[in-house]
């Protein structure tokens, strides 16, 4: 009786032992993260492919996904968790209840974007009244803008066509149009027609077209350690790029694919831009007391999408949709 009673006592133990001990905590899920093909945002996909990221014990799930509005639109509905974007596209969409911070400066353009024209219009100022095709709320339309408001003009200047950059950029070829905004590869395709030529690039414009990664704000909350190794992953990336050119080509090549596959297409459009390294970082975002570009970027894209009717918060600052707390 004794035996038994000591023998079920310390099964009892052990049960209890059991239910006491502390879970461990299961893997978080991957982040899933919209992007469409470009080539600044191949340190990330070279961050995933040489194990950076899983080494800091985060996981990314990346989602092609070409158009502007439906990345949104799934940001919104929670189907992913980030995105790949352009600043000024952020302005637009943010909303009291659909709230969103960039937590990452990628690269800016400087080439990488453009306006292909007849060979006869010699300036931006030469735009008036000509046909011009451009994508309404995107990037290109934020480009143009500012060029014609550097000019003294507006978009009741030109008459515009609204259509996405790769049908503008045809357009163009076809000579259905007198100009286009675009991006590589219609730069270069537009500029080879035999009545094209490049009139102005984002060269010209440095800081202005700035892609960032962001995510939900509720989702930066929840996972701050993920946030924060995404940076130093990126960053580990892209100093791995600067020593292993070739290698990081091929990799981020393969890996963000589609018109981009092709190694040495990919090297030849990342002329058009500039990966931020950490020094950039830090630059990009500068300080309280000194802003840096990216910030005054941000809010130039404010002031204009405001002045056009189209930012998406009224009231809205650079603050709201910039997150570097996680640039150490």
């Amino acid at each position: 009786m004794r035996g038994g009673r000591l023998a079920l006592m310390l099964v009892i133990a052990l049960v209890a032992g059991l239910l006491v001990r502390p879970a461990t905590s299961a893997p978080m899920a991957p982040l899933k993260i919209g992007y469409p093909v470009w080539v600044g945002y191949g340190p990330l996909f070279l961050a995933e492919k040489k194990g950076f990221l899983k080494e800091l014990g985060t996981s990314v799930e990346f989602i092609l996904m070409e158009d502007t509005k439906p990345r949104y639109v799934a940001l919104a509905a929670k189907r992913i968790d980030g995105l790949m974007t352009t600043i000024d596209t952020v302005v637009q969409r943010v909303k009291p209840d659909f709230t969103m911070a960039a937590i990452l400066p990628m690269d800016d353009s400087k080439g990488g974007d453009g306006i292909v024209a007849r060979k006869e219009i010699n300036s931006v100022k030469d735009l008036k009244g000509k046909k011009v095709a451009f994508s309404e709320g995107s990037v290109s339309h934020f480009f143009l803008a500012f060029l014609l408001q550097q000019n003294g003009m507006s978009l009741k200047d030109i008459t515009t066509v609204n259509m996405t950059a790769g049908d503008a950029g045809a357009a163009f070829v076809a000579g259905k149009v007198d100009a286009a905004v675009t991006w590589e590869p219609w730069l270069t395709k537009g500029k080879s027609a035999p009545h094209g030529k490049i009139l102005v690039d984002s060269s010209a414009t440095p800081n202005l077209i700035v892609d960032v990664l962001v995510f939900r704000k509720d989702v930066i909350k929840a996972r701050p350690k993920d946030m924060e190794n995404i940076v130093k992953a990126w960053v580990k990336a892209v100093e791995f790029w600067k020593a292993n050119p070739d290698e990081a080509n091929k990799i981020m090549a393969g890996a963000v694919g589609g018109w981009l596959k092709d190694t040495k297409v990919f090297g030849e459009t990342l002329t058009g831009i500039r990966y931020y390294d950490a020094a950039a970082l830090k630059e990009f975002f500068g300080t309280k007391a000194a802003p840096g570009p990216g910030v005054k970027t941000t809010q130039f894209a404010i002031d204009l999408w405001t002045q056009l009717g189209k930012a998406g918060m009224k009231g809205i600052k650079a603050s709201d949709i910039l997150d570097g707390s996680f640039i150490k």
